[in-house]
């Protein structure tokens, strides 16, 4: 099946011909027949079903549903590091995931190195050793684009084990299992659920690795809620037709606010002017749906002066989303660290959606002229 088919796809349910994945709110499951299962907070039809799902869709061996995308990426890292171990970051990631490897992972002995934006320090980190590597393929905010296939290569002649954020990508644009990743993270709150009405995360990658990362969720109690899981189920299945149009948009607004006196810069892959253009351009299959720009004015202003989008702290969503990241996503960073992150006060970063793309502009352009 072609990826559009793939998403929409499920299976009747084999007990009772449901034909969408039923919601299995139970805590436990009666013995003998329901040894398979026990106790939900270890497995649940449900979210297992998900888990099916998004290693189907990424081409892995076994997926894990998380509580959250955080709790994907803690579970996914503790099982793979431990004191003494070396793990390679990149400087432009989203606040929390960053915190969690510099601060948290490092207080337990975990050797943290953090690369910046450019491809060749972000090599040269991996080459000169390292256990995991661990990368967003499009950063969070300024939408740098990993060179996914060279950082895989580089990964496996060093023997690393590389863990790939997909969520700005989505498996639309990207499937890094395909290319050589160990493992692929998603928090599927965002593009995959795509109505900003779920909390989750999910992985994927080959069965043995999986294994020990769902026995780690199991004892952390990461666990996604069944109802939560079927929210996502029901998402996925518009992921593809939901992108097509978000990723118009996006590049149409982008084009727009790249020409606005109001703006100093803007940051999306598809546009020529993005430093990873070529290198977005060979990996991926489309922009995205998240540009990043800098205003020539007060960003907090213009963020609090739009109508039709609006400001919060989210993504991924069918209605266009905007934030600021220096007071937002970011805001667990020092000064010193957004700066050498890249990351401005007068940043903002905007998450589209499916809205009229001339409504949107209209929105944009009223609350530049407060800047």
């Amino acid at each position: 099946m072609k990826f559009g088919s793939k998403v929409v796809r499920e299976e009747p349910d084999e007990l009772t011909g449901a034909i969408t994945t039923p919601v299995y709110m139970t805590t436990a499951y009666s013995f003998p027949k329901g040894e398979k299962y026990r106790y939900s907070r270890e497995a649940n039809p449900t979210v297992l079903e998900l888990g099916r799902r998004i290693a189907e869709i990424e081409g892995g061996e076994m997926g894990v549903a998380f509580s959250s995308g955080m709790g994907a990426i803690s579970t996914v890292l503790m099982t793979l590091l431990r004191p003494g171990l070396r793990l390679v970051v990149q400087r432009d990631m989203f606040g929390r995931s960053l915190k969690f490897c510099t601060n948290f992972l490092s207080s337990w002995g975990v050797k943290t190195q953090v690369a910046d934006s450019a491809m060749d320090d972000l090599v040269s980190k991996v080459s000169s050793g390292a256990d995991v590597v661990f990368v967003e393929s499009v950063t969070n905010p300024l939408l740098r684009v990993v060179d996914l296939p060279l950082l895989a290569k580089v990964s496996a002649e060093s023997s690393s084990k590389l863990v790939v954020d997909s969520t700005f990508a989505t498996p639309v644009n990207q499937r890094p299992l395909e290319v050589g990743a160990t493992v692929v993270l998603h928090s599927a709150s965002k593009f995959i659920a795509g109505h900003n009405d779920v909390i989750a995360g999910l992985a994927a990658g080959k069965k043995d690795v999986m294994d020990q990362v769902d026995q780690m969720r199991r004892s952390l109690g990461t666990s996604l809620d069944p109802h939560a899981a079927y929210l996502v189920i029901r998402g996925m299945k518009t992921l593809k037709v939901r992108m097509d149009v978000i990723e118009r948009n996006a590049l149409t607004l982008a084009e727009f606010l790249e020409s606005h006196p109001k703006v100093r810069k803007v940051y999306y892959p598809w546009l020529r002017s993005h430093p990873d253009y070529e290198v977005a351009r060979r990996v991926l299959n489309g922009g995205g749906g998240v540009l990043s720009f800098e205003v020539r004015g007060d960003a907090l202003t213009v963020m609090k002066s739009v109508r039709l989008i609006t400001p919060a702290q989210t993504l991924g969503g069918v209605n266009s989303v905007i934030s600021h990241p220096a007071t937002m996503t970011h805001r667990g960073l020092s000064p010193e660290e957004r700066k050498a992150a890249g990351i401005e006060d007068t940043l903002l970063r905007l998450s589209v959606g499916i809205e009229d793309v001339n409504d949107l502009m209209e929105d944009l352009d009223r609350a530049l002229a407060r800047a």
